[in-house]
């Protein structure tokens, strides 16, 4: 499942931006002007970031995210703002913002701070799948409290495969991320770790034959 984004952005053209770079490097996403409408959407959706202006109509883009952290709504925010003073860096932050990008905005920037954004909530959560828990940070994977006999290849393969989010993960860019430059990577290593996670999660493990394996989280 693609990486969903909530856009709030009063500025129409620039609104419009952000939908088509957004929804070119493939992250669904829904994209609003106003803040009521985002918050309205928070509530029928679940989003894995939000993207919010500072200066809105109504109330701003601080007031919007004080509503949701009250709340309880902890998903990883971004500001995009024409603010550049010292004080509206400290409100957004002291308001639970995870990061702050000035306008004009990189489009390239965003990217990385995206996916760096959602790599560092990925490392600090526990994920559940299905009876599982995998502590992430401590790469330890539970069943039903009870620690289970993994070796940390196996758990790094885990957690490429939730980092995907449905996604297919090719048997290269498993090699390239389980294994040291000075390192051997291997294929039928590969096959063995997955042989091991499959008799955990029958269900959730497919093969896309010639290219690596599919990983769908039937329980998030």
């Amino acid at each position: 499942m693609s990486t969903k984004i909530l856009v709030l952005e009063d500025d129409q053209l620039f609104n419009e931006t952000l939908q088509d770079f957004l929804e070119e490097e493939g992250y669904a996403l829904d994209a609003v002007m106003d803040p009521y409408s985002a918050l309205d959407l928070t509530y029928e959706n679940k989003y894995d970031i939000y993207l919010f202006d500072v200066n809105l109509p109504y109330e701003s883009g601080f007031d919007l995210l004080d509503k949701l952290r009250s709340a309880g709504d902890m998903t990883p925010t971004i500001f995009l703002t024409s603010r550049d003073d010292k004080d509206s860096l400290v409100e957004g932050f002291s308001l639970g913002a995870d990061d702050y990008m000035k306008k004009p905005i990189d489009f390239d920037e965003l990217q990385v701070r995206i996916e760096a954004l959602l790599r560092r909530q990925t490392r600090t959560q526990n994920v559940l799948i299905g009876e599982y828990t995998l502590d992430v940070k401590n790469k330890i994977l539970y069943h039903r409290d009870k620690e289970v006999d993994l070796t940390i290849k196996v758990i790094e393969l885990l957690m490429l495969f939730i980092q995907s989010k449905g996604d297919v993960v090719s048997n290269e860019f498993i090699k390239e991320q389980l294994w040291t430059a000075n390192q051997m990577p291997s294929d039928g290593s590969i096959r063995v770790y997955v042989t091991q996670l499959k008799k955990l999660f029958p269900e959730y493990i497919s093969n896309i034959r010639g290219v690596g394996y599919k990983f769908e989280n039937i329980d998030a």
